[in-house]
């Protein structure tokens, strides 16, 4: 998958010396999650709505 993500926004579990986690949205609806560090220039992992659904309740549950 190549989309391209809008509204970026942090996680609230980051951390405040910049270690920080984004998570953006495709017009398809294809969730990207990229690292900060990387200034956009990085590699980011697309979750489909199902996926994205599952990581979290996974996520939730531990």
């Amino acid at each position: 998958m190549t989309n391209e993500y809008t509204r970026w926004r942090k996680s609230r579990h980051s951390e405040p010396n910049g270690s920080c986690v984004e998570v953006g949205r495709a017009a398809d609806g294809t969730i990207g999650v990229r690292d900060t560090k990387e200034r956009g220039s990085g590699p980011i992992l697309e979750f489909t709505r199902p996926e994205w659904a599952a990581f979290l309740e996974f996520l939730r549950s531990t």
